[in-house]
């Protein structure tokens, strides 16, 4: 598999550690699906589960679009992948999805997620409230570590159970 991950600094200030696991996490998610054909990309975790790797790329650029556009910026942003009448439609729907198309849309969400956020401090309260309150951006970076990281578990799972292929 390739790996473009650059590690962490050890030392660091706040934004910069942040936005830094951020990416090493988004790169993990690359990592894991790196080298799959598209059914591989598709091959559920375990029944009853809908997980799949493509559904968690398709997950997590609903969701990079989802906190950095419409929560931090304000935007009214269309899903991608749910509805209302099918809200895991991220990870149910990937019979006949394309992985291109998905990698797309998490690719311009990240590239997205990371104009939208530089430059911003991480008291920086987002446009839209959350569940009636505001959400600062640093709340928002780890959330969005947080996500990543428990969803790259799940990928770590779905990888080895895929082809055997194990690692951080």
């Amino acid at each position: 598999m390739t790996d473009k991950r650059v590690d962490p600094p050890f030392i660091a200030d706040e934004t910069s550690m942040l936005h830094s696991w951020l990416d090493w996490h988004r790169e993990t998610l690359a990592v894991k699906c790196a080298g799959l054909t598209e059914e591989q990309l598709r091959l559920r975790a375990a029944a009853p589960s809908a997980l799949s790797l493509l559904g968690l790329v398709r997950h997590l650029a609903e969701v990079e679009r989802y906190w950095f556009r419409e929560i931090l910026m304000g935007e009214d942003v269309p899903d991608l992948f749910c509805t209302r009448e099918d809200p895991d439609g991220d990870f149910d729907n990937v019979e006949t999805a394309s992985a291109e198309e998905a990698f797309a849309h998490w690719r311009t969400a990240i590239e997205d997620a990371r104009r939208l956020a530089a430059g911003l401090p991480l008291e920086t309260a987002g446009k839209t409230l959350r569940r009636g309150e505001e959400v600062s951006l640093r709340w928002i970076l780890v959330h969005m570590i947080e996500e990543y990281a428990r969803h790259n578990g799940h990928a770590d799972i779905i990888r080895e159970h895929i082809d055997g292929v194990t690692g951080e």
